[in-house]
């Protein structure tokens, strides 16, 4: 039985290993997250190919004994240098890649995963000043809904009207008519409902045609982070920039 695979894989994150080596987390389209060694030193050309972000085909040696993988190449399809020539865009791309690590992939489906995750950073690597928060926050609120626990924004329910104002349950993770006591509970206005309706399933690279207000914006942010926290049990560090 073969041991050498070959597969689409989108490089996710980087860590060194032992003295010149590397570990990388891939989200693959054959086996979802997958770990490997990436062998050779500072100026290897392998180690230059297997960067956060990359785009390409991975070809990798599976050890059945040890359950180790080791990178025999990585033909880059899509480099994203736009990711590294500004902070924010940079900082967006790093929070995508720790939400899909830590929700291992999705737990399937990889190719929609795969597509979800391209889309955003293609857009990343483009956008525009101010644009990098709304991508990341359509992100997360389109990534909720591949893993099938995004909550309805409240249309057709009887007796509700179109631009009333709603309220997120961190504890049920959905959205209600009234709030109630404490602080599990954040307003949801109708330009922010508006803003993440229009964007649902959108294109990220069209979504700098789709604007709010700041206020909405920022609220619609803090409702969708909120939501994953809940959906991850925990917020990423990464997400606060």
């Amino acid at each position: 039985m073969s041991r050498t695979f070959i597969c689409q894989a989108l490089v996710l994150k980087t860590a060194p290993f032992g003295e010149s080596n590397r570990e990388a987390w891939f989200l693959s389209s054959g086996d979802g997250i997958l770990r490997a060694t990436v062998y050779g030193g500072a100026k290897s050309k392998l180690r230059s190919h297997v960067s956060p972000f990359h785009w390409g085909t991975l070809y990798y040696y599976l050890d059945p004994v040890r359950d180790s993988r080791r990178v025999n190449d990585f033909d880059v399809t899509s480099w994203r240098p736009g990711l590294r020539e500004l902070y924010e865009r940079a900082m967006a791309a790093g929070a995508v890649a720790d939400t899909i690590l830590a929700s291992h992939g999705g737990g399937g489906n990889w190719e929609k995963a795969l597509s979800l995750a391209n889309a955003s950073l293609e857009a990343l690597a483009e956008a525009g000043e101010g644009a990098t928060g709304r991508i990341f926050t359509q992100f997360l609120w389109n990534w909720a809904g591949f893993l099938g626990l995004r909550p309805d924004l409240g249309e057709n329910r009887p007796g509700e009207a179109p631009g009333e104002l709603l309220w997120f349950d961190k504890l049920e993770g959905e959205f209600q008519r009234g709030a109630g006591s404490g602080d599990r509970f954040l307003p949801l206005s109708p330009g922010a409902r508006r803003w993440l309706r229009a964007v649902q399933d959108l294109d990220p690279g069209r979504l700098e045609r789709v604007t709010a207000e700041p206020a909405s914006l920022a609220q619609a942010r803090t409702v969708v982070t909120a939501l994953m926290a809940g959906i991850l049990g925990k917020e990423l560090p990464t997400w606060n920039f």
